[in-house]
Parts: C-alpha cells; sequence; structure tokens
C-alpha cells in the first residue's frame, strides 16, 4: 500500500488517499501531543507542511516525522 495524495483539510485534520482507492480523514493531534519527537508540529504552519514521498507522508528534512503507512491505512490514530 502506498500513499497517491494527501491533503490539508483542517487543524490536524488530512485526507490520505491510497493506492488501491481506499480515503481516510486522519486527525494527527493525538499523535502529536504522544509523542515528543512530534511537539514541535504542534505548529500547525510546520504541520501543513507534510510531502508525500516514496509511498508515505512525511514532515522536514529526511523524513524527520514520518508514521507506520499501517498505522495510516488502518486510521490508528483516533
Amino acid at each position: 500500500m502506498k500513499v497517491v495524495t494527501a491533503k490539508y483539510l483542517d487543524d490536524y485534520n488530512i485526507e490520505i488517499i491510497f493506492d488501491d482507492k481506499k480515503r481516510n480523514v486522519i486527525n494527527f493531534l493525538p499523535a502529536l501531543k504522544k509523542y515528543a519527537t512530534c511537539k514541535k508540529y504542534l505548529d500547525i504552519t510546520l504541520f501543513k507542511k507534510f510531502k508525500v514521498d516514496s509511498g508515505n507522508i512525511a514532515w522536514g528534512n529526511n523524513w524527520e516525522m514520518i508514521f507506520k503507512i499501517e498505522d495510516l491505512y488502518e486510521n490508528k490514530f483516533n
């Protein structure tokens, strides 16, 4: 499975579309609060600067923040 597109919606919600056409709207706020390495992305300006790279969604240089593709696919964030 791969992320094909990702679209910022509002707050910390991103709609992700996978290569099999599955769509998830993921609220990343719980993960950002939970993991210390993610806290800087509570700054909404930084959070919005994600990219789809190599079939996943990533933030920062060199994939500074990334989540398991399986977790994105199963939407284990809510």
